[in-house]
């Protein structure tokens, strides 16, 4: 019997083309500054040794397949690729913040663990841009996922999502982080968010009270200028109606407490959060607490400078 011989036909490309598919070095800009792992610069070394290999062997084959989303890619959201979700509504909160929510496959939900974050890409000027985001809605959300974004006047990214409106598409990677939690790992967290910080406690929270065996107590700490600032509010209320949640308002700006709804009269403060609040509120706590904190760079250094102090060391404090 004659045996068939088989050959590979590999494409021969000229210098000028397999320098065409060299991948291109990342800008600093198209670093979202969040510590993702892969970081847009891991993705382009992996991509540069893949281009290598290829370009050694002569064989187009070995280069990766495109990461720019497809219809058909079966993973919802990945860390090294992106993916293109349209904008189902926009909500404004605030003068200067929003709630976008994007649309997902019926039945889907994003996947993310307790306190993970998505990064978002835009084109400003031709420079690409990446920031990472949060997703506030519950984590066994399905068909869609919303992400609180405030507008900053001079903000690149701001520019970019200033002109988002309904049923653009917006592509996405990830999911990055995360916060290491378990059912009754502790007995008590208290959490300090500043403005869009926020975003990582809502989900957390929503984590906790869903689950009937968990019975952690929870007291959130929200930051503010005033009472108008405060995000999401009706989500913080029907939050703070569970047995083991407290929550609780510092409004920087605020001229009279008075003026607020009852409901919110004894649990706000008036002035910027500071040592003694702090200590406060670690001593209302029911046991020594377990603190996660979000906000700005001077918020976060302020908050832990106060725990240090009153002997709340790193195992028991979580950054977002």
């Amino acid at each position: 019997m004659m045996g068939i011989k088989t050959t590979s036909l590999v494409m021969a490309y000229s210098e000028d083309e397999w320098l065409s598919l060299r991948p291109q070095e990342p800008l600093p800009s198209q670093c979202c500054g969040s510590g993702c792992k892969p970081c847009v610069f891991d993705i382009y070394e992996w991509e540069l040794n893949e281009w290598k290999q290829a370009k050694a062997k002569g064989d187009q084959s070995f280069l990766s397949q495109s990461s720019e989303p497809t219809q058909n890619d079966l993973q919802i959201i990945g860390p090294e690729k992106w993916s293109a979700f349209q904008i189902e509504s926009v909500e404004q909160l605030t003068a200067n913040t929003y709630l976008y929510r994007f649309q997902l496959p019926s039945g889907c939900c994003l996947g993310l663990t307790v306190g993970q974050h998505i990064v978002a890409r835009g084109i400003v000027n031709d420079i690409e841009i990446q920031r990472a985001y949060t997703p506030v809605n519950p984590l066994d959300a399905k068909g869609y996922f919303e992400v609180l974004i405030k507008i900053y006047e001079d903000g690149l990214m701001s520019q970019y999502v200033k002109t988002w409106k309904e049923w653009d598409s917006v592509c996405w990677r990830g999911p990055f982080g995360g916060l290491p939690y378990k059912p009754n790992q502790y007995e008590q967290l208290l959490l300090f968010a500043s403005g869009t910080g926020i975003a990582p406690m809502i989900p957390l929270i929503q984590y906790i009270v869903a689950n009937e065996e968990d019975e952690t107590f929870v007291t959130l700490v929200g930051c503010f200028r005033t009472f108008q600032d405060i995000y999401m509010k009706s989500q913080i209320q029907e939050l703070a109606a569970y047995w083991n949640v407290k929550t609780l308002f510092v409004l920087s700006q605020e001229c009279d407490l008075e003026t607020l709804p009852w409901s919110y009269q004894e649990k706000s403060y008036r002035g910027r959060i500071n040592e003694d609040m702090v200590k406060d509120f670690v001593n209302s706590c029911r046991q020594k607490p377990f603190v996660v904190v979000c906000g700005s760079i001077t918020f976060n250094k302020d908050i832990l400078n106060y725990l240090n102090r009153m002997g709340i060391m790193e195992d028991l404090q979580f950054i977002f």
